[in-house]
């Protein structure tokens, strides 16, 4: 097991420009930015590297110390979870604004804790604005007039709060196990928050009864004996039509955005609820995706009282648990591939079965077969039976494969334009048969085999043949 790298955890009120630094620090758009106070709830991780120092960096929601509203007081206890781990407190304020009651209120907050203590005087996008900052040191000693939005003065914040960080994390990263990266995808309020902090064995995500409780993707790593696992819970997808406010239709957008991170796509559907459109449309967009897929019917015990409400006799669980994964498969054509568990998120039922899932998938997914291997089984499959009568007999000379995460084949064949859809599933069919490849997609690319060029004689003209 690898030592943890040091967290530095940036805190703030609202709207002062926690993600706009976040994103700065780790170089790429992790956490959603807009004008709208309030995007930020759960905890939002990622990895920065600074002159050769790798630590970890924690966006944190706005925080209100005396809200007593649910979501408010949420933000607040997984801010404080964050900050308990916390090697490094950065304090973000807006320069233009000065010292709030509210800001001097977090400053004495998090002096108490005894953590050491920035200060980013944000939105200071010039040099003749760096004198706002200075208000601050009222604050902290360790006063940075900063614009995260352009980067001006983050290289001395860099420096100030790595100073004390080893270069060996680095070292120890790059020889750490490979992660297998599961996005936790789904309608809004189908218990994907709930799901994470299941797998995770902690209250890791914000999870409350109204649905888009989740805004931004929320990463947990999870160590579970030899393997290792970076969960993504993203914002629940919905249909364009049904967002409203800005921060979900950038929730929306960057959920699918998350989903391309992932390897594996845990779908997360309301078994009390059965299957809908909009679970179908998701579905839709982790196939075309590319990534591998798992089924997981959530809610199950929901599900289970509700037939034994509508049948006096109490229906059979496993009856049902059958004639459901045969609706469900009705559903989910396109995803034939993909397993099927019935689960409660909220009890744990099942939910241990998901992990041996996704270790299957995630080898499938990174399966390398040998051109020797494959062509051997192509010889053992009857061509014709994928061919109707009046098409064109199609050959296959050879098939390699050419790449993996999905798996990728080169067909060689006598034809210039695609094969049918139905060959190509017949392909897929007989090639799944022989290797296996749970709840991962299969990609065919076709080429024409190139013919040999005939001999000529020494004058030139086409040889006989005797």
């Amino acid at each position: 097991m690898t030592q943890a790298k040091p967290s530095v955890v940036i805190v703030g009120r609202p709207n002062v420009g926690k993600s706009t630094l976040f994103n700065r620090l780790v170089g790429q758009r992790r956490s959603i930015v807009t004008d709208e106070p309030g995007i930020t709830r759960d905890r939002i991780y990622g990895t920065a590297n600074w002159r050769g120092r790798t630590f970890e960096v924690v966006d944190t929601g706005g925080l209100l110390p005396d809200e007593k509203a649910a979501i408010p007081r949420e933000v607040l206890r997984q801010a404080r979870m964050a900050i308990e781990a916390a090697a490094q407190l950065v304090l973000v304020t807006d320069a233009r604004a000065g010292i709030t009651p509210l800001d001097a209120e977090l400053a004495r907050l998090l002096r108490k804790t005894g953590k050491p203590l920035a200060i980013a005087a944000n939105k200071v996008d010039t040099t003749r604005q760096e004198p706002l900052a200075a208000a601050f040191y009222e604050l902290s000693d360790a006063v940075f007039p900063v614009s995260a939005e352009h980067g001006l003065g983050v290289d001395d914040l860099l420096d100030h709060i790595t100073r004390d960080f080893g270069r060996e994390a680095e070292e120890e990263a790059a020889a750490a196990e490979p992660l297998v990266n599961v996005a936790i995808i789904g309608r809004p309020n189908v218990g994907k928050s709930t799901l994470l902090n299941r797998l995770a064995g902690a209250e890791r995500a914000i999870v409350a009864p109204e649905p888009g409780t989740t805004r931004d993707a929320v990463d947990m790593l999870v160590h579970r004996g030899e393997h290792s696992y970076r969960f993504i819970d993203t914002a629940g997808i919905r249909r364009k039509g049904k967002t409203k406010l800005v921060a979900e239709k950038l929730s929306v957008v960057m959920a699918r955005k998350h989903l391309e991170r992932a390897d594996v796509a845990l779908l997360v559907v309301d078994a009390s609820e059965g299957v809908t459109s909009g679970d179908a449309n998701i579905a839709g967009y982790a196939e075309k995706s590319g990534r591998s897929v798992i089924l997981v019917l959530n809610k199950w015990d929901l599900a289970l009282q509700l037939a034994a409400k509508k049948d006096k006799e109490k229906s059979n669980p496993r009856r049902l648990l059958a004639d459901y994964e045969e609706l469900v498969r009705a559903r989910f054509k396109f995803l034939d591939y993909a397993p099927v568990v019935f689960v409660s998120a909220l009890t744990g039922e099942r939910t241990d079965k998901l992990f041996g899932l996704i270790d299957r998938v995630a080898e499938a997914r990174r399966r390398r077969i040998s051109t020797g291997e494959l062509n051997r089984w192509l010889s053992d499959v009857d061509l014709d039976r994928g061919t109707s009568p009046a098409a064109r007999k199609v050959k296959i000379y050879y098939v390699t494969q050419a790449s993996s995460s999905p798996p990728m084949f080169v067909l060689f064949t006598n034809q210039a334009h695609r094969l049918h859809f139905s060959y190509e599933r017949f392909l897929e069919n007989q090639l799944r048969e022989r290797f296996d490849f749970l709840g991962t997609p299969v990609r065919f690319v076709q080429r024409v085999k190139k013919r040999e060029p005939r001999r000529r004689s020494l004058n030139g003209s086409p040889a006989r043949r005797r």
